[in-house]
């Protein structure tokens, strides 16, 4: 496969098989991503990587205090900013809508959403889930840097056949994820991804995905 192959494939995975991922292949995928740019090469990326007995205990830690609802929310920062406005809060919401549309649950049914929405929490069925940090006092170009990182580490998941969700969902269950697995008091936690096997028949993996038209993005100046 190559890049552009992984790009064009990749996708956030919402359903997955119950397929197990050997050690052997995160090993090889996490190693090549140490090759990731940063600024600076500070490399300010880290992360806990579950499955089995260690990943179900945080799913059933986050399932006993979902019923409080936001009360039980710890969130370390913000996962969108509270102004969000425009053409970003649309794409947001649409996707929403979009995603839902394919799963035949209405805006009405709040129960049926809230329902899968609690889907995130068991990282969409995927066998293993990659917790990631980094220091408390990194920046936005650190913050930059993780993301290139975790970008780099999804395409080389599909080179080696799998899938995987970033989830900054999980950033709302701080606290037991900090219950979970070992985060210096010093870092703040990031996200969540779920690695695994796609659920290639599933609708939630198959519906449309829009992106935006490039002139939206990008000007260019000096060329012919």
């Amino acid at each position: 496969m190559n890049v552009s192959e992984a790009v064009a494939t990749r996708r956030s995975v919402r359903a997955f098989t119950d397929q197990p991922v050997d050690r052997a292949i995160l090993q090889r995928v996490l190693e090549k991503g140490q090759r990731s740019p940063s600024g600076g090469n500070t490399q300010p990326w880290h992360a806990a990587v579950l499955t089995g007995e260690p990943m179900q205990a945080l799913f059933r830690s986050v399932a006993d205090v979902l019923p409080q609802g936001r009360a039980a929310h710890t969130p370390e920062y913000d996962i969108y900013p509270k102004d969000l406005d425009g053409a970003y809060e649309q794409r947001r919401r649409d996707v929403g809508e979009d995603l839902y549309r394919a799963l035949e649950i209405t805006r009405e049914n709040k129960a049926g959403r809230l329902m899968w929405f609690a889907n995130n929490f068991r990282a969409f069925g995927a066998p293993v889930l990659m917790l990631v940090h980094t220091p408390k006092y990194m920046g936005p170009p650190q913050w930059s840097d993780v993301g290139m990182w975790l970008q780099t580490i999804m395409l080389l998941l599909r080179e080696e056949g799998l899938d995987s969700c970033a989830q900054e969902a999980w950033a709302m269950y701080s606290a037991q994820v900090r219950q979970a697995v070992t985060i210096p008091d010093d870092h703040i936690f990031f996200c969540g991804m779920a690695i695994g096997y796609r659920d290639a028949g599933a609708p939630v993996n198959n519906f449309a995905v829009k992106r935006a038209e490039l002139y939206e993005s990008v000007t260019w100046q000096g060329f012919d």
